[in-house]
């Protein structure tokens, strides 16, 4: 019973992981839009932890925020301001009390961490919020359909 009685916080948090990438590119942009990070967040009560790293971005970080979209992989416009290393490479990080609906978004996947950069000020990298999940390496085939999970599919 005390052992169970221990690890009891850790059943009501629930964790989230993002794989940071280049914003959409486009050929104006292309040589702006580098680097790759992650970053964890987990949800304990109302209480929003992030934390993450980054690195090869082509200027110095400038900005990062967690942003509320209106589905996996569509930018949205409300946001929090994250802390972030002004480099090409650190850490982004940042604690966050979450409302009932904000809290529901990040059980849903519309939640996405953003980092901004002097030559991307709208955006550098991004990435979604979604259940821990197993990455492959590249070129390692996975079993199973791989597909973005529908968090939030309305039932019919």
């Amino acid at each position: 019973m005390a052992a169970l009685l221990a690890c009891g916080p850790a059943f009501g948090a629930d964790t989230y992981q993002a794989n940071l990438g280049p914003m959409p590119l486009d050929l104006t942009n292309n040589k702006d839009m580098l680097g790759r990070g992650e970053a964890t967040a987990t949800l304990n009560g109302k209480t929003l932890t992030i934390s993450g790293s980054f690195g090869g971005l082509p200027s110095q970080a400038t900005r990062a925020h967690l942003t509320v979209g209106v589905a996996i992989g569509v930018p949205g416009t409300e946001s929090f301001d994250l802390t972030v290393t002004p480099a090409d490479s650190g850490t982004v990080s940042g604690t966050l009390t979450l409302n009932a609906k904000q809290a529901a978004a990040f059980r849903t996947g519309k939640l996405y961490v953003q980092i901004d950069s002097q030559k991307a000020p709208t955006g550098n990298l991004w990435g979604w919020l979604l259940p821990r999940h197993f990455d492959a390496a590249p070129g390692v085939p996975q079993p199973g359909p791989w597909f973005l999970p529908q968090l939030d599919t309305p039932t019919r």
